[in-house]
């Protein structure tokens, strides 16, 4: 009788994870900042984040049919994810066209270009971010203010009738303030952790509550979508880069508190930078990713052109990410240390 060697594969644990479960549970963790901008803005956060997610799903369908001539890929709701997160990037009143021009640039170059979820070394919401950023630094620049005494004092503005104005974020205004050498005893007084914690202040229309953030990010640790290491350091090093500076020169540099409820911070640390494609395989690696965003995000903040950094470090970090994974790696099972 001739031997035969029979080759079976292993048997394999299957999980009840899927592609779609996981983009359900960010989209469910995204709700309560939209239901705290549509409280605070109106109805147009709705809208713009309606126009986002429909024209990112119309050209992922449309890019995977017709150019790579593939499987429809958007039931998985990544383009959803990808639409929701562009238009929490953007001020509330962008002008409809320039937010579909992002949208088109998010996920036809951002995601499509290397061939869809999973081979996209970049963030496509940040791709589509910063496109608009640099194309219309005037519309992207210009947010919205909620009518409260902290955005009055900082930004120069007078009572009017309205709710709100158009203005500077309380990270654009903080640096103007100090550039017009105001003292930071004065820029202190004026800023009410309270509005930036519940939601009123200036901002893109995904960042303005802290709160509404946390406890998305708290939900996505209890689904297990994410982990705690590239949040906690990115914000963590943020936190101690922020310390530093302020007790080297408290006359010149806000306090940690600050700089993790203002801008980006929260949004880009718990559902930007934990993007799975775009972001270090081990926590190791998440550590080290989340630290260089973290310093980056502040050597910007405090010494760019620009008051805020999140989008461009996430960036910088997803382009380094192929690296940490290459020296970063897990201990093969059963390796002897």
């Amino acid at each position: 009788m001739e031997n035969r060697l029979l080759v079976t594969s292993s048997p394999h644990l299957h999980g009840k994870d899927t592609t779609q479960r996981i983009m359900l549970d960010v989209i469910i963790a995204l709700i309560p900042s939209l239901i705290v901008s549509c409280a605070v803005f109106g109805i147009m956060p709705l809208t713009m984040t309606l126009v986002s997610v429909v024209t990112c799903v119309l050209v992922e369908w449309f890019v995977q049919r017709y150019l790579l001539k593939g499987q429809s890929t958007i039931n998985n709701l990544s383009a959803v994810v990808t639409g929701m997160l562009l238009a929490f990037n953007v001020p509330y009143d962008l002008p409809i066209w320039q937010l579909i021009l992002g949208a088109i640039i998010a996920i036809g170059v951002g995601k499509m270009t290397f061939g869809g979820l999973g081979r996209n070394p970049f963030n496509p919401a940040l791709v589509g971010r910063v496109f608009l950023l640099i194309s219309f630094p005037v519309t992207m620049t210009k947010f919205p203010l909620w009518q409260n005494s902290a955005a009055e004092g900082l930004s120069g503005a007078t009572s009017t009738a309205v709710d709100v104005f158009s203005g500077a974020t309380p990270l654009a205004a903080v640096k103007e303030a100090l550039k017009n050498n105001i003292p930071m005893e004065t820029i202190i007084d004026q800023v009410d952790y309270m509005n930036l914690l519940i939601g009123m202040k200036g901002g893109s229309l995904g960042e303005l509550a802290a709160l509404a953030l946390i406890l998305g990010g708290v939900y996505l640790l209890i689904r297990r979508v994410i982990t705690w290491h590239t949040p906690v350091a990115v914000l963590g090093s943020m936190a101690v880069m922020a310390l530093i500076l302020q007790l080297a020169n408290p006359q010149l540099y806000m306090g940690p508190l600050f700089h993790l409820l203002t801008g980006g911070a929260l949004l880009g640390a718990i559902f930007m930078a934990t993007d799975y494609s775009s972001s270090p395989m081990t926590h190791r690696g998440m550590l080290i990713y989340g630290v260089g965003i973290g310093v980056i995000t502040m050597l910007i903040r405090v010494w760019g052109a620009y008051p805020e950094g999140m989008s461009f470090a996430i960036l910088i970090m997803n382009a380094v990410t192929p690296l940490i994974n290459k020296y970063v790696k897990s201990r093969r099972f059963g390796a002897i240390k």
